[in-house]
């Protein structure tokens, strides 16, 4: 009679893949002996629970459970392959309790599905990394600490630096090239790296960079968007070894790259970076997280800085490194406001209140016969808003309230008062038109547009300056480059396309608009969208400037007109601690219904000190099916307490998800959007 083959391990802990609360912790199975060789740390598999058939992954083996009840057995081993490495589950496990989230949810960001015909494929076969120039430093180059950084990820240390990126068309402004080194210096020293950005744009440029330095093989691509072949495909190439080098949009900060020597994440402050899906991570912490846990080394740069960065440069967890004052001046463009004295003010009296003041035609016409001239302009569309000429109340439709738009190139007549009236106004939400408009309150005709999008700045430049080329770059049609030739380029904010050679100048349309939203982050963002633009233009040495058209005596205009992005986040840091917001302070936001929010207050034991906000009404936020309002809850409290209120709230989820309460509850910690 033959033997029983004995199982050494015969505990499997398993994270199986459930989001609820109070079930956020690896159950026990066990393991019978047709499964033993399969069952390994990291490997897909089925079980039972609560009598249905789930998906889950072994984390460790064990001789033996600490429950006292008797241990199902695994159903099945899905795949063997071990796809949670230990310093995945320990990161997941972290983002998980950071966010207070479940460990299901951010496991699923983690690992993606897998892709059978993929997983039995031989791998693909990669050279070694091409010969490399160890004098030429590139992008680092410019930069009097840059060398030094490549040496010390070559000897394997561990550096934590800010890259603040001069906002120029010009070698020290090639971010892309910096991290490509950075990546190649690292692999010198044995160790992977993972390289994060926000869009497929960035992603692009990233790619052909690394091209460059790392060869065609030398490195996989790791985005949600590429498929689900493509994407486990480089996944598993981290994951067996083959590559040491990652690069991606946030999908690939959970990339397991083996002796992980870097993380590096490019313009941290692009909302893009947060996840959109429960618990809201944002690649910024995964990555520093990651980081600690494995001590490696940890990048970030941009062309702007947010305040999370400067709060981490402030405590000394990341060290600045920069250009110069003057070194900066000489590579960027020229940057001024439109009105930024008396003597301009005096040549244009209007120039505060018009839209495009006369230095901006003098601008275009100083810089048009050398290349392309590139307009910023904050809202898409025609005229985005219509509003009496008169009175300034708004235009809305006599059936439905609507807002009225005018349509594109929309010819205009003049009434019987000889006052020019708009014809064939539309609703934008039930389509009526109205060409016999008249105001309801003082019965004008006339129409202005206090907000005018793109489509009608194109219209206004091509009459302003006939003859020229004018290309257009927004919403769904967004050029990735135009030619070096002159032309107008009118774009809006993330759409604007690259030119070769760089443009000869750029003007900032409306800045106020973008100032104006209400939004905390409101001023950090339009001088991250502003000195994007500024980095699309040539050195100011080549002829290239830079004009703002707005109010220059807002704070964000001068830090633009300084290129201070450091000391803009260092002063505003300082007023959001005096005001007790993020990153100052770990503020959670909870939205539910108004019942569900009063139990989540009943029930929590926030500590001291804890500020309870509202709740209050989301505007245009509904519940799912029915007319109520969405409610929002926002529990403030010092950073020293942060955890222990994310582990209350977390407590609170628990409860009621174990007593089957009824009403759902979105939970954030740390929020990128706080209106």
């Amino acid at each position: 009679m033959p033997e029983t083959p004995i199982v050494t391990l015969p505990v499997a802990r398993v994270a199986v893949d459930v989001s609820l609360p109070h079930l956020d912790r690896p159950f026990d199975y066990r393991v019978g002996p047709a499964e033993d060789e399969a069952a390994v740390p990291g490997a897909r598999v089925r079980v039972r629970f609560a009598g249905r058939l789930r998906d889950g992954f072994v984390l460790e083996r064990l001789a033996a459970s600490d429950s006292e009840r008797e241990l199902s057995p695994l159903s099945r081993v899905t795949s063997s392959e071990p796809v949670v490495t230990p310093e995945i589950a320990r990161l997941v496990r972290a983002v998980a309790d950071h966010y207070a989230g479940c460990f299901a949810d951010v496991l699923r960001l983690a690992v993606p599905p897998r892709h059978a015909a993929t997983e039995k494929a031989e791998p693909a076969q990669r050279p070694p990394l091409p010969e490399l120039d160890l004098a030429d430093a590139g992008a680092w180059g410019e930069y009097a600490t840059g060398p030094a950084l490549l040496e010390a990820l070559r000897r394997g240390d561990r550096p934590r630096a800010y890259w603040q990126v001069v906002p120029a068309h010009h070698r020290s402004g090639d971010w892309a090239d910096g991290f490509a080194a950075a990546a190649r210096a690292t692999a010198d020293g044995g160790r992977g790296s993972v390289l994060v950005v926000p869009d497929q744009r960035d992603l692009a440029r990233l790619r052909a960079a690394c091209n460059r330095v790392l060869g065609r093989t030398g490195f996989v691509e790791l985005t949600a968007e590429a498929g689900p072949a493509a994407r486990y495909r480089a996944f598993l190439a981290a994951l067996r070894g083959d590559v040491r080098v990652v690069i991606g949009n946030r999908a690939a900060a959970y990339a397991p790259v083996r002796d992980l020597g870097l993380v590096a994440v490019w313009d941290d402050g692009d909302d893009l970076l947060a996840e959109q899906r429960a618990p809201y991570p944002h690649t910024r912490t995964v990555l520093a997280l990651r980081a600690t846990q494995q001590q490696c080394a940890f990048l970030a740069a941009g062309y702007g800085r947010s305040c999370e960065a400067e709060q981490w440069v402030q405590r000394g967890w990341l060290r600045e490194l920069a250009a110069d004052r003057t070194q900066t001046r000489h590579t960027a463009a020229r940057v001024r406001a439109a009105v930024d004295s008396d003597l301009a003010l005096a040549r244009d009296p209007a120039a505060r209140s018009a839209r495009l003041p006369h230095e901006v035609f003098e601008l275009v016409r100083a810089t048009l016969p050398q290349g392309p001239v590139l307009f910023q302009v904050p809202r898409s569309g025609y005229l985005v808003a219509l509003v009496c000429q008169d009175c300034r109340e708004p235009a809305r439709c006599r059936r439905c309230h609507g807002p009225l738009r005018q349509q594109q190139r929309q010819q205009r007549q003049r009434g019987a008062d000889g006052r020019a009236a708009a014809v064939d106004l539309g609703c934008v939400w039930c389509g009526l038109l109205h060409p016999d408009w008249s105001c309801p309150i003082c019965e004008s005709r006339s129409l202005r547009a206090p907000v005018v999008g793109a489509d009608r700045t194109a219209e206004e430049l091509g009459r302003a300056f006939p003859n020229t080329v004018i290309r257009q770059s927004s919403g769904s049609q967004v050029l990735p480059e135009v030619p070096g030739t002159p032309a107008l380029v009118v774009a809006t904010p993330g759409a604007e396309p690259t030119a070769e050679g760089g443009y000869a100048g750029a003007v900032l349309l409306d800045t106020q608009l973008l100032l104006l939203r209400v939004d905390l982050r409101a001023s950090e963002e339009a001088l991250r969208r502003w000195l994007a633009v500024v980095a699309l233009v040539r050195p100011g040495a080549d002829g290239g400037s830079v004009i703002a058209a707005g109010d220059s005596a807002a704070r964000a205009v001068q830090a633009l007109v300084r290129l201070d992005p450091a000391g803009f986040a260092a002063r505003e840091l300082a007023e959001r601690a005096e005001a007790h917001f993020p990153p100052a302070a770990k503020v959670v936001t909870v939205d539910g219904a108004a019942g569900t929010l009063a139990e989540v207050v009943q029930l929590l034991r926030a500590p001291e000190p804890t500020e309870v906000l509202g709740p209050v009404p989301l505007p245009g936020a509904s519940l799912a099916g029915t007319e109520d309002p969405v409610e929002r809850l926002t529990l403030r409290t010092p950073l020293s307490t942060g955890s222990a209120l994310v582990r209350a709230l977390k407590d609170v989820t628990a409860v009621r998800s174990a007593k089957k309460n009824e009403g759902a509850q979105r939970v954030r910690v740390d929020p990128v959007v706080l209106g």
